[in-house]
Protein backbone atom coordinates (compact mmCIF):
# COMPACT_ATOMS: atom_id res chain seq x y z
CA UNK A 1 0.00 0.00 0.00
CA UNK A 2 0.99 3.38 -0.84
CA UNK A 3 1.08 6.18 1.61
CA UNK A 4 -1.37 7.74 -1.16
CA UNK A 5 -3.78 5.08 -0.34
CA UNK A 6 -3.56 4.61 3.37
CA UNK A 7 -5.11 6.57 6.09
CA UNK A 8 -2.96 8.58 8.92
CA UNK A 9 -3.12 5.74 11.44
CA UNK A 10 -1.91 3.53 9.06
CA UNK A 11 0.94 5.28 8.00
CA UNK A 12 2.04 6.02 12.01
CA UNK A 13 1.42 2.17 12.70
CA UNK A 14 3.59 1.38 9.65
CA UNK A 15 6.88 3.01 10.20
CA UNK A 16 6.49 1.75 14.16
CA UNK A 17 7.91 -1.64 14.67
CA UNK A 18 5.53 -4.31 15.42
CA UNK A 19 4.75 -5.50 18.99
CA UNK A 20 3.86 -8.69 17.83
CA UNK A 21 1.91 -11.14 15.53
CA UNK A 22 -0.38 -13.98 15.09
CA UNK A 23 -0.21 -17.04 13.04
CA UNK A 24 -3.04 -19.01 12.31
CA UNK A 25 -2.31 -21.37 15.36
CA UNK A 26 -2.26 -18.51 17.65
CA UNK A 27 -5.94 -17.22 16.04
CA UNK A 28 -7.42 -20.36 16.31
CA UNK A 29 -6.05 -19.74 20.28
CA UNK A 30 -7.69 -16.89 21.06
CA UNK A 31 -11.01 -17.30 18.75
CA UNK A 32 -13.32 -20.49 18.85
CA UNK A 33 -13.88 -19.91 14.74
CA UNK A 34 -12.51 -23.12 12.23
CA UNK A 35 -13.45 -24.28 9.12
CA UNK A 36 -15.49 -23.29 7.07
CA UNK A 37 -15.93 -20.14 9.00
CA UNK A 38 -12.53 -18.89 10.16
CA UNK A 39 -11.58 -15.67 7.72
CA UNK A 40 -7.97 -14.92 8.41
CA UNK A 41 -5.21 -16.30 7.91
CA UNK A 42 -2.34 -14.34 9.85
CA UNK A 43 -2.29 -10.85 11.98
CA UNK A 44 0.80 -9.65 10.71
CA UNK A 45 1.12 -6.13 13.11
CA UNK A 46 -0.56 -5.71 16.58
CA UNK A 47 -0.53 -2.29 18.46
CA UNK A 48 -1.92 -3.69 21.63
CA UNK A 49 -5.16 -1.94 22.05
CA UNK A 50 -4.31 0.31 19.69
CA UNK A 51 -4.02 -1.16 16.11
CA UNK A 52 -3.28 -4.35 14.25
CA UNK A 53 -3.34 -5.43 10.18
CA UNK A 54 -4.83 -9.11 9.54
CA UNK A 55 -4.53 -11.43 6.45
CA UNK A 56 -7.46 -13.29 4.94
CA UNK A 57 -5.98 -15.35 1.20
CA UNK A 58 -9.11 -14.99 -0.51
CA UNK A 59 -8.75 -18.74 -2.30
CA UNK A 60 -10.55 -19.74 -5.58
CA UNK A 61 -11.30 -22.58 -3.26
CA UNK A 62 -13.69 -21.16 -0.84
CA UNK A 63 -16.97 -22.85 -0.50
CA UNK A 64 -18.86 -19.70 -0.52
CA UNK A 65 -17.68 -19.15 -4.53
CA UNK A 66 -19.85 -21.41 -5.34
CA UNK A 67 -23.31 -20.00 -5.06
CA UNK A 68 -22.09 -16.04 -4.65
CA UNK A 69 -21.92 -16.06 -8.03
CA UNK A 70 -21.50 -18.89 -10.34
CA UNK A 71 -19.61 -18.12 -13.64
CA UNK A 72 -18.81 -14.63 -11.52
CA UNK A 73 -17.21 -15.52 -8.27
CA UNK A 74 -17.70 -12.40 -5.71
CA UNK A 75 -16.58 -12.72 -1.74
CA UNK A 76 -19.39 -11.73 0.27
CA UNK A 77 -19.66 -8.60 1.74
CA UNK A 78 -20.99 -9.44 5.02
CA UNK A 79 -18.14 -12.21 5.16
CA UNK A 80 -15.77 -9.06 4.49
CA UNK A 81 -17.15 -7.78 7.45
CA UNK A 82 -17.00 -10.81 9.46
CA UNK A 83 -13.23 -11.35 8.04
CA UNK A 84 -12.54 -7.62 9.89
CA UNK A 85 -14.56 -8.66 13.41
CA UNK A 86 -12.65 -11.62 13.67
CA UNK A 87 -9.54 -10.13 12.88
CA UNK A 88 -9.95 -7.50 15.70
CA UNK A 89 -11.46 -10.06 17.71
CA UNK A 90 -8.22 -12.58 17.80
CA UNK A 91 -5.96 -9.07 18.53
CA UNK A 92 -7.98 -8.60 21.87
CA UNK A 93 -8.83 -12.18 23.24
CA UNK A 94 -5.01 -13.40 21.78
CA UNK A 95 -4.03 -11.13 25.14
CA UNK A 96 -2.88 -13.09 28.16
CA UNK A 97 -5.64 -12.85 30.80
CA UNK A 98 -8.68 -12.94 28.61
CA UNK A 99 -8.32 -16.53 27.66
CA UNK A 100 -11.87 -17.23 29.10
CA UNK A 101 -13.22 -14.59 26.97
CA UNK A 102 -15.71 -14.84 24.08
CA UNK A 103 -16.56 -11.55 22.09
CA UNK A 104 -19.87 -11.35 20.23
CA UNK A 105 -21.13 -8.60 17.39
CA UNK A 106 -23.43 -6.03 18.91
CA UNK A 107 -24.09 -3.87 16.08
CA UNK A 108 -22.15 -2.82 12.55
CA UNK A 109 -22.38 1.03 11.14
CA UNK A 110 -21.42 2.75 8.79
CA UNK A 111 -20.44 -0.38 6.25
CA UNK A 112 -19.45 0.76 2.86
CA UNK A 113 -18.63 -1.56 -0.19
CA UNK A 114 -16.31 0.49 -2.65
CA UNK A 115 -15.15 -2.58 -4.94
CA UNK A 116 -16.13 -6.43 -5.30
CA UNK A 117 -12.78 -8.58 -3.63
CA UNK A 118 -12.37 -11.33 -5.99
CA UNK A 119 -10.71 -15.21 -5.97
CA UNK A 120 -7.04 -14.95 -5.96
CA UNK A 121 -6.46 -11.53 -4.22
CA UNK A 122 -5.26 -10.99 -1.01
CA UNK A 123 -7.30 -8.94 1.36
CA UNK A 124 -5.68 -6.66 4.41
CA UNK A 125 -7.92 -5.57 7.29
CA UNK A 126 -6.74 -2.08 9.28
CA UNK A 127 -8.07 -2.55 12.23
CA UNK A 128 -8.30 0.77 14.83
CA UNK A 129 -9.36 -0.04 18.38
CA UNK A 130 -11.87 2.84 19.20
CA UNK A 131 -13.35 1.68 22.70
CA UNK A 132 -12.31 -1.12 25.08
CA UNK A 133 -14.23 -2.74 27.57
CA UNK A 134 -17.00 -5.09 28.18
CA UNK A 135 -18.85 -3.16 25.05
CA UNK A 136 -15.95 -2.11 22.87
CA UNK A 137 -16.10 -0.62 19.17
CA UNK A 138 -13.20 -0.64 16.43
CA UNK A 139 -13.08 0.31 12.75
CA UNK A 140 -11.59 -1.43 9.87
CA UNK A 141 -11.03 -0.93 6.43
CA UNK A 142 -10.49 -3.64 3.90
CA UNK A 143 -7.68 -3.34 1.38
CA UNK A 144 -6.88 -5.39 -2.12
CA UNK A 145 -4.11 -4.08 -3.75
CA UNK A 146 -3.69 -0.88 -1.46
CA UNK A 147 -7.10 0.04 -2.93
CA UNK A 148 -9.90 0.32 -0.14
CA UNK A 149 -12.68 -2.09 -0.97
CA UNK A 150 -15.21 -2.21 2.24
CA UNK A 151 -14.94 -0.33 5.72
CA UNK A 152 -17.44 -0.45 9.39
CA UNK A 153 -17.57 0.56 12.65
CA UNK A 154 -18.30 -2.55 14.79
CA UNK A 155 -19.20 -3.05 18.15
CA UNK A 156 -19.01 -6.07 20.36
CA UNK A 157 -19.29 -7.48 23.40
CA UNK A 158 -16.65 -9.20 25.49
CA UNK A 159 -18.39 -12.17 27.93
CA UNK A 160 -17.10 -15.03 29.90
CA UNK A 161 -16.96 -18.44 28.14
CA UNK A 162 -19.30 -20.42 31.10
CA UNK A 163 -21.87 -17.62 30.47
CA UNK A 164 -22.20 -18.13 26.16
Amino acid sequence: MSAETAGPAVNAVCSAAPVRSLDVMGIKKAIPHRYPFLLIDRIEVIQEDKYCVGVKMVTANEHFFEGHFPGQPVMPGVLIIESMAQTACAMLLSKSGLENKIAFFMGIDEAKFRAPVLPGTVLKHHIEILRLGRAGKFRGEAFVDGKLVAEAKMTFALVDKAAA
